[in-house]
């Protein structure tokens, strides 16, 4: 293992700490401001698979730490949209030119940021509505990673909060990416050096999930969720530029 690939592999094991323990705390953001982190270093292509291995660890710790919390009505409706809509944007992801879709995924995280400005309250979704919230999430997340920010709202206005909140939503999440995993895999994204990589880089995020859920009713909610939009919009900016 050479000097550039270990130095490439502390900073990326460190920014998936911070930001496992970042989503614990605040519920959301860590999956989407690793992006960025990911691509300057392994390439979009990888990043996005190897990405989607690390959350395993993240969503699957913190859906266990919060299992007796979770609404499983909730989940089963958001699965019946969001997994076969993620298996047609894995497949997807296989072709699909990487300029666009930098260039794509800077735009959304900015509509991210406008968006939750613009409507930081919606409506309490029905359980129904659940199914084209988990089609959206499913097609979106196969395609630039993450859409935590852009989901977290329908959740929470369904009142779910704190633990029933983070648990539903990771476990959710968790389900989404075992899709995501099969396509990527089914298109040859998934080599052994995307399951290296985020093997190695799934201790750190535990790490950080963990840390995350003894923080969580200690800090500032509000002030999690302003440093999570700052970075968004950073970091859309810095990808539209590459793109």
């Amino acid at each position: 293992m050479n000097a550039g690939l270990l130095m490439d592999l502390a900073v990326a094991s460190a920014a998936a700490f911070a930001l496992a323990w970042l989503s614990a705390v605040a519920g959301f953001g860590g999956g989407v401001l690793l992006l960025p982190v990911f691509t300057a270093l392994f390439g979009l292509r990888t990043a996005v698979p190897v990405l989607t291995v690390t959350q395993l660890a993240s969503n699957g710790s913190r859906a266990w730490l919060n299992r007796h919390h979770l609404h499983w009505p909730i989940i089963g409706r958001f699965a019946l949209g969001a997994v076969p809509f993620a298996l047609a944007g894995g497949l997807l992801l296989v072709t699909a030119p990487l300029a666009p879709l930098k260039g794509l995924l800077g735009a959304f995280l900015l509509a991210v940021v406008i968006w939750r400005r613009i409507n930081p309250h919606p409506r309490k979704p029905t359980p129904r509505a659940f199914v084209g919230i988990g089609a959206a999430s499913g097609l979106g997340s196969a395609l630039v990673g993450s859409v935590g920010p852009l989901t977290a709202p329908f959740f929470l206005a369904y009142g779910l909060v704190r633990d029933a909140y983070i648990g539903t939503e990771a476990t959710c999440a968790l389900i989404m990416h075992l899709t995501k995993l099969a396509a990527y895999g089914g298109g040859g994204l998934l080599n052994p050096n995307v399951l290296w990589l985020g093997l190695a880089l799934t201790p750190a995020t535990l790490a950080g999930a963990w840390f995350g859920r003894h923080t969580m009713n200690r800090i500032s909610e509000r002030l999690f969720v302003l440093l999570v939009e700052a970075g968004l919009m950073a970091a859309g900016i810095m990808l539209i530029i590459a793109g």
